[in-house]
């Protein structure tokens, strides 16, 4: 689904980043980009700037499962289903005036047509809804990649709380104790 959003890192003046074209929404793009902070990349925000942002050519098509490579494999299993696909770059852009395309920079400035915003900060992954702000909260990259977020735009404002849900246990509770038998109980008083 055509999403069109920016991965970016932080500036003085608000970002700059790359156009990343397909499944932009919140509940899609932050479990991959948590979960390959946490495995792929080891926690090195930089190796992942440099990845996502730096060496792409023109822009994303789409962000894919090859970010998680490294990711236990129930998480794996949990995030995808079990299926993989590549990353795509956008490699058959035509432009009118014949030219080669260039690099789709995306700053602040010229964000208006995307709908979503994913800032990659030394702390976590600042989330703004491009249809309601320019900026957003940060969700601490420590937040577990199976929380399920909101992908409604008007609830990604600053200030307020991140529309998120834990998530699902994956360990069964544990088992309460079993009646004892009943000899064993203390005999009540009438």
């Amino acid at each position: 689904m055509t999403t069109r959003s920016v991965i970016a890192r932080p500036t003085e003046t608000g970002y700059t980043g790359i156009y990343v074209h397909h499944d932009g929404y919140p509940s899609g793009r932050l479990p991959l980009l948590l979960a390959a902070y946490q495995h792929r990349f080891a926690r090195d925000i930089e190796a992942m700037r440099i990845h996502l942002i730096d060496h792409v050519s023109i822009a994303w098509d789409e962000l894919g499962t090859d970010l998680l490579d490294g990711t236990p494999k129930s998480l794996l299993k949990q995030l995808t289903g079990g299926e993989r696909w590549p990353s795509r770059e956008m490699n058959d852009i035509i432009t009118s005036d014949g030219l080669p395309p260039e690099r789709q920079v995306i700053t602040e400035a010229n964000s208006g047509d995307l709908s979503w915003g994913y800032v990659l900060h030394p702390v976590g992954v600042e989330v703004i809804s491009l249809y309601a702000a320019d900026r957003g909260p940060i969700i601490d990259w420590n937040t577990d990649p199976r929380t399920r977020f909101s992908d409604h735009p008007y609830l990604w404002l600053p200030g307020q709380p991140v529309p998120a849900f834990k998530p699902p246990r994956t360990t069964p509770a544990p088992a309460a104790p079993a009646p004892t038998s009943p000899a064993a109980r203390p005999a009540t008083h009438r």
